[in-house]
C-alpha cells in the first residue's frame, strides 16, 4: 500500500510513534509562525525555557492582528515581539507588511516542510504542499526550542476534484461546499488531501483559500499536491529553488473519499452564525445588505483583488452600502497600485484598509446595529464582528462585489461577463518590511522591551488525584473560542494581560461567569459537542486556568482546544454517554476521585454530589499528556524535563 501526500511528509518528519490512526506521534517542525494576538504569550513562554536561540529552520513573528493602536498596549506588544525576534533569531514582519498566512505563502512557505503557527488558519500553507497546522502558543514555543510537536495520528480524507469552475464560481464556493457536506466538525481527526484532475485547474491562491477554510471543518490540516502550478507560483515569487514535486502514491488508501465536480457548483453563502450554515446565493436574492468586507487571510491575494478591481471598474457602490477592501500583503497592495487596479477600487467608493486582519477579528469596521454584513472571511461566529447582533454572511469576493453594487444579496452570475484576470509571471519582491534577527554573536546585547500591560504567565498547579468543585458554567453545542475568550478592538489589546482579560471570559454566554468562578476558587465547566472550535487562541484555556477551572467535561472537543487545555493543566473529559450531559446542572457540586488511575484506564466516574448520581466519563491521554497534567502544565513539564537532563 502506498502513502498519501500527508503520510509522506509525516513519515519524513516522524520523531517518535507509529503512523496508526489514533496513536500519538511526535513531528520535527521545520518552520513556525506567530501573530501578535497570540505571539506575546508564546514568546513569554519561550523565554521561560531558557533557550538562547530558536532551533527551527525558520521562525517568523508577524504583526497583523492588533494593528489598531488606540492606546499604548498594542504598540508596546509590538516592540516586545520585535525585540524578542531580534534576540532569539526570528524574522519580524512589521505592522502593515501583511497578514501572516498571505505573507508566509508568498515569501517563506516550502513544499514538503512542516509548519505550525499560533493561529488556526496556518493550514493556508497546504496550498503549496506544506504540512501546516494551527497550534497553541505553548506548542509553538516548544517547537521554536527544538522540541517535537505531538499530535494524534490523523485519518486521511481525499477530496477528488473533477471539472472546472464556471465564471463567478470560486474557490470560496468549493470551501463552502465541503463545509456543507462535512459540517464544522466533520474534519475532526483527519487530514484532508485535495486532488484529482480538477485540482490542476486551481491557482495557488485558490488552493490556499480552500486549505485555509479547512480549519472550519475541524481538520488537522488540508493539503494540495506540489505540482507545476506550485512551481509557477514559487518562480513568480523569485523562489523557484524552493520547489519540489509532491504527490500521493497511486495506490494510497483513504478513510473517506469525497467527489466534487467543480463545473456543477453554484455561488454559495454561509448564513449567520456558523460557517456550515450553507445555502445558495440565489436563494437569498433581495436580502438587504448594509456592509461588505473583502479581504482576510482567506481572500486577500493579488488574484482575488484583481478580480474585485475588474468587477468594480467604472462602477459605484450603492450609497447605503459600506465597502472595505483589505489587501493581504504589502506586495498585493503595491502591485494593485502599480497596475492601476487600486484606483479602480477607490473610484468605486470603497474604503481601503490596512494590510491586516482588521474586520475579521472585530478590529474595526464593525457593522451597524443588527446590520447585514457580507464578508469574504472564514468565520461568522456570533459577536465576532464586534457588533453583538451583527448578521454576518460568508461569501466569495465576486458575490461580495455583487452585493456592494446592488445593495442586496445578488447572484454574481447576473453581473454579466467575468473580466479576464491572470496572475502575473513575476511578483514585485520587496522584503524591506521583514526585519532579520541579530547575528548570534550580538544577541546578548539586545534588550527585551516590555510594556506595563505585559503580565506574567498565570500560575498552574498539578492535577489533583481527588477533585471536588462547583459546576460554575454549563453551555451548549459548538461553543467557539470566541465565546470563551472574545476578540475585538476592546479586548484584543489585553492578550498579554491575563488578569485584565479574565473579566471578559464567556461574556457572550454569561457575563457573571468571571466573578462566580473567582468566588468558587476552583471549578468545573460542562459543554456540548464540538466545544472549543475556531481559533487556536490558547487564551481560551489560560484565562479559565487563571479563574480556577480545573476540568472541562463535554460531549466532544475541537482538536486544538484539547491540546491547549492540557498544556494549561486543565483536564478535558468527555461524557461516555452524551445523554448524561442532562444529568448535571449549573451550580451542582461535582466530584472526581482516583484521577490518576482513571487517566490510565481511560475512564473516570463523576459524582454529582448534589444529586448523588454517578456519571461515567472517558478520556484518552497519551503518557506525555498524563505527565503534563500531573506536572500542572506543559511549561512545568518542560522545566522538569530540563532538570532531569
Amino acid at each position: 500500500m502506498g502513502y498519501t501526500l500527508a503520510q509522506k511528509i509525516i513519515k519524513a518528519h516522524l520523531v517518535s510513534g507509529d503512523m496508526t490512526p489514533g496513536s500519538d506521534i511526535a513531528l520535527k517542525i521545520d518552520q513556525t509562525l506567530t501573530q501578535d494576538a497570540t505571539g506575546t504569550m508564546a514568546y513569554l513562554e519561550f523565554e521561560t525555557m531558557g533557550i538562547p536561540r530558536v532551533r527551527t529552520e525558520l521562525s517568523v513573528a508577524y504583526i497583523d492582528h492588533n494593528t489598531l493602536q488606540s492606546g499604548f498596549e498594542n504598540a508596546d506588544d509590538h516592540r516586545f515581539i520585535q525585540s524578542m525576534a531580534k534576540k532569539y533569531g526570528l524574522y519580524f514582519s512589521r505592522p502593515g507588511n501583511g497578514i501572516c498566512h498571505q505573507v508566509h505563502l508568498e515569501r517563506f512557505g516550502k513544499p514538503g516542510k512542516t509548519l505550525i503557527g499560533s493561529d488556526s488558519h496556518t493550514p493556508t500553507g497546504g496550498g503549496i504542499g506544506m504540512l501546516a497546522m494551527g497550534a497553541g502558543g505553548l506548542d509553538v514555543a516548544v517547537a521554536m526550542g527544538g522540541g517535537a510537536y505531538h499530535i494524534t495520528m490523523p485519518k486521511m480524507y481525499k477530496v477528488n476534484l473533477t471539472g472546472k469552475l464556471k465564471d463567478f464560481v470560486t474557490a470560496k464556493d468549493v470551501s463552502l461546499e465541503i463545509l456543507r457536506i462535512l459540517s464544522v466538525k466533520g474534519g475532526v481527526g483527519a487530514i484532508i488531501e485535495w486532488g484529482g484532475p480538477g485540482a490542476a485547474t486551481l491557482t495557488v491562491p485558490e488552493r490556499a483559500t480552500i486549505t485555509n477554510m479547512g480549519a472550519e471543518l475541524g481538520a488537522t490540516t488540508s493539503i494540495f499536491p506540489s505540482d507545476e502550478v506550485t512551481k509557477a507560483f514559487l518562480e513568480a515569487q523569485g523562489r523557484g529553488e524552493d520547489y519540489v514535486p509532491l504527490a500521493s502514491d497511486p495506490d494510497a488508501e483513504y478513510d473517506k473519499v469525497i467527489d466534487i465536480d467543480l463545473s456543477k457548483l453554484k455561488p454559495l453563502i454561509a448564513c449567520p452564525h456558523s460557517p456550515d450554515n450553507i445555502v445558495t446565493v440565489e436563494s437569498l436574492k433581495g436580502t438587504r445588505v448594509d456592509q461588505v468586507c473583502i479581504g482576510s487571510c482567506t481572500n486577500s491575494s493579488l488574484y482575488d483583488m484583481l478580480k474585485v478591481a475588474a468587477l468594480l471598474k467604472g462602477k459605484t457602490i450603492r450609497p447605503e452600502v459600506s465597502l472595505s477592501i483589505s489587501p493581504g500583503s504589502r506586495q498585493v497592495l503595491s502591485m494593485l497600485a502599480d497596475c492601476g487596479a487600486l484606483s479602480d477600487i477607490i473610484a468605486s467608493g470603497a474604503r481601503v484598509l490596512e494590510c491586516a486582519c482588521g474586520p475579521c477579528i472585530g478590529m474595526g469596521f464593525s457593522p451597524n446595529s443588527g446590520g447585514v454584513s457580507l464578508r469574504t472571511f472564514n468565520r461568522n461566529f456570533e459577536g465576532r464582528s464586534g457588533t453583538a447582533n451583527g448578521q454576518v454572511y460568508l461569501v466569495s469576493p465576486e458575490t461580495a462585489v455583487a452585493a456592494a453594487l446592488t445593495g442586496e444579496i445578488t447572484d454574481p452570475t447576473l453581473l454579466g461577463e467575468m473580466p479576464e484576470v491572470e496572475i502575473p509571471e513575476a511578483f514585485k519582491i520587496d522584503d524591506s518590511g521583514i526585519i532579520p534577527p541579530a547575528d548570534p554573536g550580538d544577541a546578548d546585547s539586545v534588550e527585551i522591551l516590555r510594556g506595563p500591560n505585559i503580565k506574567p504567565f498565570p500560575q498552574s498547579r498539578p492535577q489533583e488525584d481527588d477533585l471536588e468543585a462547583e459546576l460554575v458554567l454549563k453551555v451548549g453545542d459548538n461553543i467557539t473560542t470566541d465565546h470563551i475568550m472574545p476578540a475585538g478592538a476592546k479586548i484584543l489589546p489585553y492578550r498579554s494581560n491575563i488578569p485584565h482579560l479574565s473579566q471578559y471570559c464567556f461574556g457572550v454566554c454569561d457575563e457573571t461567569f468571571p466573578d462566580r468562578a473567582k468566588a468558587a476558587g476552583q471549578s468545573f465547566i460542562v459543554g456540548g459537542s464540538n466545544y472549543g472550535q475556531g481559533s487556536s487562541r490558547e487564551h481560551a484555556a489560560l484565562v479559565p486556568l487563571y479563574l480556577g477551572v480545573r476540568a472541562v467535561i463535554t460531549k466532544s472537543f475541537a482538536r486544538i482546544h484539547v491540546a491547549n487545555l492540557i498544556n494549561a493543566g486543565i483536564m478535558p473529559l468527555t461524557f461516555k454517554y452524551p445523554c448524561d450531559y442532562e444529568k448535571v446542572n449549573q451550580g451542582d457540586m461535582l466530584k472526581l476521585s482516583g484521577v490518576y488511575s482513571g487517566m490510565d484506564r481511560g475512564e473516570m466516574t463523576l459524582t454529582n454530589v448534589t444529586t448523588g448520581e454517578n456519571i461515567p466519563l472517558v478520556c484518552s491521554f497519551t503518557d506525555r499528556q498524563k505527565d503534563i497534567l500531573k506536572a500542572g502544565s506543559l511549561l512545568a513539564y518542560v522545566a522538569k524535563e530540563n532538570e532531569d537532563v
